[in-house]
């Protein structure tokens, strides 16, 4: 049984912990919101990016004058994951989400025959994708230094994914990241971002509205090689913006869920501590009436 004094500073230690945990969740709702506003400013224009490049993609008749990044190497044995995680923890199970779907998906590779290799976004995805998949690792950028992603950001790691895919050094891109959906849910995503997947044909349907004619100028090719490389760039960017607001709103839980934790075992101490000291004076007391007795 703990000592009354040693049951006093473990109250004060966990009280301790109690405010640097509360003062956490406060940073981390107070950058919520900002981050937030940033994911959902950003989703809408890369969701169509997206949707107009698989568009265009549908349409074009794949050559060898296509733009590499649609038409692929023509082989499908290499894939490139890139991991995009936070630098930081104490954020509940954020990163290791992020990271258990990447893993999924390159056992799944891997079972299909695939060779799989990883480009890694931020610190934490490393460890773990190192002692299951040792040599897997072809490239990692560093985050530390970034206070908010920007598009610059996102841009030096797209040219760098591209100049892989270019030289040959794999076949097919997937993307992992959390998708933000609120506070308590933030999603593991992995999407193809290289070759881009053309938007599937419509099944026949006569009452289906017939779609509509347009017209290119210029041509769906020369328009796919001005936007392929921007739409790697910028489902990085969303990813980076995406994993930013979910980190936050993981650790914001994180911490709430410290803080009340921490909480119940002060309340626990308590009881323990008013228990013994209780018992401590009892028995005083017992020993002073015992001792007037005797005399």
């Amino acid at each position: 049984m703990a000592s009354l004094k040693a049951l006093k500073m473990r109250i004060g230690s966990v009280k301790s912990t109690q405010k640097i945990t509360k003062a956490m969740k406060m940073v981390a709702a107070a950058k919520l919101r900002r981050a937030q506003a940033n994911a959902e400013a950003g989703r809408p224009y890369a969701t169509r990016l997206a949707a107009v490049v698989a568009s265009l993609a549908s349409r074009v008749t794949i050559g060898p004058q296509s733009p590499k990044l649609i038409a692929g190497t023509g082989k499908d044995e290499t894939h490139l994951i890139v991991l995009a995680t936070g630098d930081r923890g104490l954020a509940g199970a954020f990163n290791s989400n992020i990271v258990r779907a990447a893993r999924r998906k390159a056992e799944q590779l891997t079972a299909d025959g695939k060779r799989v290799v990883f480009y890694i976004v931020g610190r934490k995805g490393r460890p773990v994708i190192q002692r299951f998949f040792p040599d897997a690792i072809i490239a990692q950028h560093d985050t530390s230094a970034m206070k908010a992603p920007g598009y610059t950001d996102a841009l030096a790691i797209a040219e760098d994914v591209s100049d892989r895919f270019f030289a040959g050094q794999f076949d097919v891109a997937h993307l992992a990241y959390a998708n933000f959906r609120s506070t308590l849910l933030q999603e593991p995503t992995v999407d193809q971002i290289i070759p881009v997947i053309p938007t599937a044909a419509p099944a026949n349907d006569k009452a289906a509205t017939p779609a509509a004619a347009t017209e290119y100028e210029p041509d769906e090719e020369a328009i796919l090689a001005a936007l392929l490389p921007r739409n790697v760039a910028i489902q990085i960017y969303r990813a980076l913006l995406e994993n930013q607001a979910g980190f936050y709103g993981s650790q914001m839980t994180a911490m709430d869920n410290a803080t009340r934790n921490a909480g119940d075992m002060i309340k626990k101490l308590g009881i323990i501590y008013n228990r013994q000291r209780q018992a401590a004076i009892t028995t005083e007391l017992v020993e002073i009436i015992s001792g007037a007795e005797a005399l």
